[in-house]
This record gives structure tokens, sequence and C-alpha cells, in this order.
């Protein structure tokens, strides 16, 4: 039974909660983290892209011992048709060799280490122990929090909420609306194994080079929606995301877009022979900067998924999730080095470090223009840039300048001039 007082708790050990632990056990503040898996990353089968500079920060010599897949050199985009798909490559060729600044990872073994790295810097953590309930005084400022192992309360000076998505403590305590359909999205994925051989033959790959493909179009029928392809050191992660709303709006079921996905000539020789391993679903929330709920409280901050991060920027959920973790972990030892308890000054510290670290916070992102116009950008015109591509490839005995014309006549009358340009415009923006 746990009865001493700490200076954090932190709730949920996944990529932020962690970081936070781990953060503010370094600096020799009392850590008591609780996880309700059977340790950190049980629940969660994902590949994912880490940034090595984000983790260098946290634990500097990382490559010596984490579970790295394989470096990034290489990731490849999609538009897809029912039959085809138009590729686009970007090869890195800078600090890949020694350094890489790219991995990737698999979540279930990352976070398990990553864990205990947390645990070697001097924090407890508790697994397969759930938090029931946020424990306030009487003039509403957060003093602890019990769980279904003890009905007494365990106090802290601060509760770090990284509980996920759902965020249920949140919800329930009032300080977040939990998530319309049409502002999360649900993931679909499975682990596909394969020999190593046969998985660098098949993506081009040498030694530990890794390649990630992202791909649009036909997989989503109509919703707004992504695959993915991650190639790991032995096995295949591949998935299908879409918005909650509209797998209701139209009946579509995850695995239905998921096997459909498979089985395109796209990706079948890429997977052909391989074995499941795993099957696994994740939502993921789809609100951008302008509607991230409220980040801090009296004895409460919250990070990570939970606070809606990983939906702004381009450095990815992963990333994102361990720079809001370490940011409110130093904004709250910063505050405790001088005996600052006052919940204005929590707020502002932890926002102004979060925007200063993470200049990106505020940019628009690919999401919000698919969720405008997703039939219109990503069907309308990948069927007929397909098409195009198909005639200039392939001429059929057909003169040159006839296709030309007949393409761009196809453009115009499934498309006029104004929104085209007006996708044009809008795409370089929505990046920014």
């Amino acid at each position: 039974m746990i009865e001493e007082r700490f200076d954090a708790i932190v709730v949920g050990a996944g990529m932020a909660g962690n970081a936070a632990a781990l953060t503010m056990a370094k600096r020799g503040m009392k850590v008591l983290q609780l996880e309700r898996g059977e340790y950190s990353g049980s629940k969660n089968a994902q590949a994912a892209i880490l940034d090595a500079d984000i983790l260098e920060q946290l634990t500097p010599g990382f490559r010596e011992d984490a579970p790295l897949e394989r470096r990034l050199v290489e990731q490849r985009f999609w538009l897809m048709d029912s039959r085809s798909h138009i590729g686009l490559r970007y090869r890195f060729n800078d600090r890949n060799d020694k350094r890489p600044n790219r991995h990737i990872v698999i979540r279930a073994l990352f976070d398990k280490w990553f864990s205990g790295k947390v645990r070697e810097a001097g924090a407890t953590v508790l697994y397969q122990t759930t938090v029931t309930e946020l424990a306030q005084n009487r003039r509403g400022r957060v003093i602890g929090v019990r769980t279904d192992r003890q009905d007494r309360i365990i106090h802290a000076d601060v509760v770090v909420l990284a509980e996920g998505v759902n965020g249920l403590l949140g919800t329930r305590a009032g300080w977040r609306e939990r998530p319309a359909p049409d502002q999360v999205a649900l993931q679909v994925k499975e682990m596909l194994l394969l020999p190593r051989e046969t998985i660098e033959a098949r993506f081009n790959l040498k030694r530990d080079e890794g390649v990630v493909i992202e791909a649009a179009g036909s997989i989503s029928r109509g919703m707004t929606g992504i695959g993915f392809i991650y190639a790991n050191r032995e096995c295949i992660s591949l998935g299908v995301g879409c918005l909650v709303s509209d797998l209701q709006r139209t009946g579509e079921t995850p695995y239905g877009l998921l096997n459909r996905f498979k089985r395109h000539p796209s990706v079948v020789p890429l997977i052909n022979g391989s074995e499941l391993k795993e099957y696994s679903a994740h939502l993921i929330a789809k609100r951008g900067y302008n509607t991230i709920p409220q980040l801090c409280g009296k004895g409460w901050v919250v990070v990570g998924d939970a606070a809606e991060l990983n939906n702004t920027g381009h450095r990815g959920p992963l990333n994102v999730a361990m720079i809001s973790g370490r940011i409110a972990a130093e904004a709250i030892f910063r505050l405790k080095s001088r005996g600052d308890r006052s919940t204005s000054n929590s707020v502002s510290l932890y926002k102004k470090m979060l925007n200063e670290s993470y200049e990106d916070l505020k940019k628009k992102n690919m999401p919000a223009l698919m969720h405008t116009q997703p039939d219109n950008f990503l069907l309308t015109h990948r069927q007929l840039v397909s098409k195009a591509i198909l005639n200039f490839a392939r001429t059929a005995g057909r003169p040159k300048a006839g296709q030309e014309k007949s393409d761009s006549k196809a453009f115009c009358d499934e498309w006029s001039w104004t929104g085209l340009f007006g996708d044009g415009f809008r795409l370089p923006r929505a990046w920014r």
C-alpha cells in the first residue's frame, strides 16, 4: 500500500507519460507513474517514426540499447485508384549513416524500453493499476489520485494526465469534452511477419534501411482517411485510418477497408506470403490547434494525445507526445524550484515553453484540407491524374497531342479551372 506523498503523479506510460516521468525523475523529483496495462506498450502494436533529436534530449546515447527497427531513409506517398497508384518518393541522404535522425520503432517494444529508463532514473512505476478518480480539496485543487488497488488517496503536488485520446479522467472532471465522431479517427492495423531478407528485397532496402509508405485515394472509399505501410526489421505494419463520423455515415467497416487495402494490386506484392501476428485498433484525435482543450489547472496538467496535440504540425504524434511530456515536466520543475504553485503561472509557463520548443504547433495540416473536400481532392484529382499518366506512358497508337487535349478537357469537365487552381492554392497553405 502506497501512503507517502509524491512531487508528481503521472497517469499513463505512453510516450508523453514516459517523457514527463523521466524528465522529472532525472531532476530529482519524487515521481509515481501509474499504468493500467501489463507493461508500458502492452496495448500498442503500432509502428511509428521516431525523431532522434527529441529522444536524444531525454536519454542521450539511446542508440546503444533502444529497440530500433530501421533507420528511415525514404518516405513514399501513393495516390491510389482501384487498380493502380501514382507514387512520389523522398530519399533522406543527410545524417542517415552513423547517427540517423529518424528511426522506425514498434511501440510495444520501444515503450517497454522507455519505461525501463524511467525506472532507472528513480521513478516508482506501477503497472496494472487504474486511476479511478482525481482527488480534489474543497477549493477544487487536485491533491492526488485514487486507484483500483486502494481506496486511500495517493497525494501529490501535481498530477500529469497522459491517459491517451479518450482522456476519461479529464472528461469526468469536466476539463475537456469527449471528442465528437468527426473529431476522431479510428485506425486499424496489422503486423505481418516476413523474413528480413524478403522485406529488404521487396522494398529495395539495404542492411538497416527502412521505408514508410503513406497512401490516399480509393482505399478510403470517399471518406477522410489514409493508409500506411511500415517496413520494419522482420515484419510489415499495415493499416488504414478514417474519421469515425464517415464510418458511421457510410456503414463501412474498418476491417473491410483494411482487407481491401491489402488486396490492392500495389500492396499484394509487398505482403504476399506474410503471416499475421497482431491486429489492433486505436483512436486518434483529429482536431486542430484552436480546439485543443485546457492544458493546465489547479494541481494538474495534460500532455500528449490527452491534450490532442498529436494533430498539430508535421513531426508526428510520437514526437509531439514526447515534446509535450518533457516541456510539461520542465515547467513543473521550474515552478517547484522557486516554490510557485500559482495556477495562472503554470498555465502561462507551460504554453510559453511549448510554443517556443515546438514552433509549428499552430500550423495546419493535410487532414484539414482532406476534411474540407475529401471527395473532390482525393477522388476526382486522383482519377484524372492517374488517367493522364496512363495515357502518357501508354500511347495506344494515338498522337500525343490528341491525348493531352483529351486529358485537359477531362479535368475541365470534372472539375473547373477555378476549382483546380483553388485546390492548388489551398494545398501549400494546408502544410504551412
